[in-house]
């Protein structure tokens, strides 16, 4: 995911890790029902877009919040992707088994 996103918006990796973190923090997963942040804190992940590092309210102008948005939006596409492509490829080796009465297997 790292890779994809320095091509996507070039620079360093380290410039993008906290939207990474957050578009995958409040993905929803279908095993658990919920949003990682949710299963760990039990509440809803406030929006990077209005907190800065030290947790202190900031002001941001407009545009600077339609491009953190658009940001985390795409981010999220290319994740979705990259998780259809891995399940794909899990699919592949992925076969259907029936068993009868008797049969032994370990």
């Amino acid at each position: 995911m790292l890779g994809v996103c320095v091509m996507e918006f070039g620079g360093s990796w380290e410039d993008r890790l906290d939207l990474i973190e957050f578009s995958y923090n409040n993905s929803y997963h279908k095993s658990i029902g919920m949003t990682p942040f949710e299963a760990l804190y039990e509440r809803k992940c406030r929006s990077l877009v209005c907190w800065d590092d030290s947790s202190e309210e900031v002001v941001l102008g407009p545009q600077m919040v339609q491009d953190m948005i658009e940001q985390v939006h795409l981010i999220r596409q290319k994740m979705k992707a990259l998780q259809d492509r891995q399940k794909s490829y899990a699919n592949l080796h992925r076969r259907d088994i029936e068993f009868q009465v008797g049969d032994k297997f370990f």
